[in-house]
């Protein structure tokens, strides 16, 4: 049964606030320098929104934005906070797109389609489907109990630190109940909560169109959520920005089971494909262990530095790891982090390559189950734009980004001509995590109708991919307008892709009596 809806006072709260964050929107091109800095200067900003570029809407001040515990500690400085830590946001660097998908959302900018999200002229979208990843979250309860155990033996060694760490004397922790762990966050301008609701709002505001044959149809309208509190919450938050206060009793939100029982029927396949959860060489740990090989090569110069400023603790490679986790962590809670100021931005260009590889390995194309547990939702998908308008007009599905990685390899849209190697950073790579699937990350699918070019005939249908507010060619279809795939190419190529994965059940090791493929994705 889905959740209650959120309450009245929680919402005119979130709409309170959600004006200002709708003007907030992080465009990573768009930032510009000062108008008195001289051209080439290097302009830096000690916090992210303490500027505004000629032409942007009005926003906010950061201070109203204030938090108990996002403040500026007396005397503490870093080597690296005076415009030079990673934190500090220039004309050529914004820590968000360095987290790894530790931190907010931030639109895709590499590889993407000129023009922006506008639909191309001359046609009109029918039909709209999206998987997306649960909006801004506390740790995982093992992340959690890394950064705990870090920020308790720092507290107990006694030690007054100093250089990069200095902060660290006054600083808490940014969650002061456990029951917190895992779920959206809900204070500042990046919260999971504001951030699920805007989206919702976000995405009426460009499908408004689509709401009333929705309500028409003689069911109430579905949309789905795997059964995890994040993802369910963020479906809420969802809903309430796109149907309105009274989603509840317009729409049906279904909650998908995340049990391993469930075979190819599920929004979660890496729970039940068994064969990808026991394979420890190519399954799920894949992408830990190559994680671990690519972190090596570059936190013994970070524990190095650090000993060297405070000679009285040394730091393991998880704990220095577990600092640069709580930059992006600490950022969605409080707005900013002090611990993006005790590392470069070199250093976390690492971190961030050390993450997309995990997800590569994990879920995406470094692994041989990633195309074979994304096919499920995206063959499910292709037989409704196949549909048209009879299937319905809106497929909302939300889940966790280890479910985004294995459709966006089954959709082959992201590829690198070579495997991603651990031992260097390829400058030119398309996989980038924090671009794939961030906190609150989306793939839309829509589905174009749009007019020949002499008007004589019958519309044509074109599906264009929508990543993250950054539309995306698919290789080798993107003939149509705006780049978009003719619709009958697309379903020939999710048709090849299906015989090129094999079954599902086969390739899982399950049984001839479970589920091959999704039933429940239907309004």
């Amino acid at each position: 049964m889905p959740s209650s809806a959120p309450s009245l006072a929680t919402i005119i709260l979130i709409s309170a606030v959600a004006v200002a964050l709708l003007a907030l929107q992080w465009n990573y091109n768009a930032q510009c320098a000062s108008p008195s800095a001289p051209p080439d200067a290097e302009t830096t900003h000690s916090g992210y929104f303490d500027y505004e570029c000629a032409g942007k809407p009005h926003h906010s001040s950061w201070s109203s934005w204030w938090h108990p515990q996002r403040k500026t500690w007396s005397g503490v400085e870093s080597s690296h906070s005076h415009g030079r830590g990673a934190g500090a946001v220039t004309k050529d660097w914004n820590i968000l797109y360095h987290l790894g998908g530790n931190g907010p959302w931030v639109e895709k900018v590499v590889d993407i389609v000129e023009g922006g999200i506008a639909v191309p002229e001359g046609c009109e979208v029918e039909q709209v489907h999206m998987m997306a990843r649960h909006a801004e979250r506390y740790p995982t309860v093992r992340v959690a109990k890394r950064i705990q155990m870090l920020v308790e033996r720092m507290k107990q060694s006694g030690i007054p630190f100093t250089g990069d760490l200095t902060f660290v004397n006054d600083w808490e922790l940014f969650w002061s109940d456990d029951s917190q762990i895992e779920q959206l966050t809900a204070t500042g301008p990046f919260s999971g909560t504001l951030g699920s609701f805007t989206t919702g709002v976000r995405l009426r505001t460009r499908y408004a169109h689509l709401l009333t044959r929705a309500f028409s149809l003689p069911s109430k309208l579905k949309f789905w959520a795997s059964d995890s509190p994040r993802v369910i919450d963020t479906a809420r938050y969802f809903g309430t920005g796109f149907f309105g206060l009274d989603w509840a009793n317009t729409t049906r939100l279904e909650i998908i089971s995340e049990h391993s029982s469930l075979g190819a029927n599920t929004l979660t396949p890496g729970d039940t494909c068994l064969a990808y959860v026991e394979d420890e060489e190519e399954g799920h740990d894949k992408g830990y262990t190559m994680l671990d090989r690519y972190r090596a090569t570059y936190l013994g110069a970070i524990r190095i530095r650090l000993l060297k400023q405070n000679p009285e603790i040394e730091f393991t490679d998880d704990e220095i790891y577990a600092m640069q986790e709580m930059c992006g962590f600490e950022t969605t809670v409080r707005g900013s982090s002090h611990w993006c100021d005790v590392f470069t931005q070199d250093e976390f260009r690492s971190f961030e390559y050390a993450r997309d590889l995990l997800h590569y390995y994990r879920a995406g194309p470094g692994t041989k189950y990633g195309a074979v547990m994304g096919w499920l939702w995206l063959n499910a998908t292709t037989n409704l734009l196949l549909e048209g308008q009879r299937a319905g007009p809106l497929f909302f599905s939300f889940v966790h980004d280890g479910d985004i990685a294995p459709m966006i390899t089954a959709l082959d849209i992201i590829n690198d001509e070579e495997h991603l190697p651990i031992t260097h950073i390829p400058a030119n790579r398309k996989w980038r995590k924090s671009q794939v699937s961030p906190m609150g990350g989306r793939t839309i699918f829509e589905l174009l109708s749009c007019k020949s070019s002499d008007g004589t005939t019958d519309p044509r249908k074109y599906v264009r991919i929508n990543i993250n507010d950054g539309i995306t060619a698919i290789p080798s279809c993107d003939s149509g307008p705006g780049r978009s795939c003719p619709l009958e190419e697309f379903a020939a190529r999710t048709k090849r892709k299906g015989e090129e994965v094999g079954d599902f059940r086969e390739k899982c090791g399950l049984g001839e009596d479970a589920a091959d493929r999704i039933t429940f994705l239907r309004q």
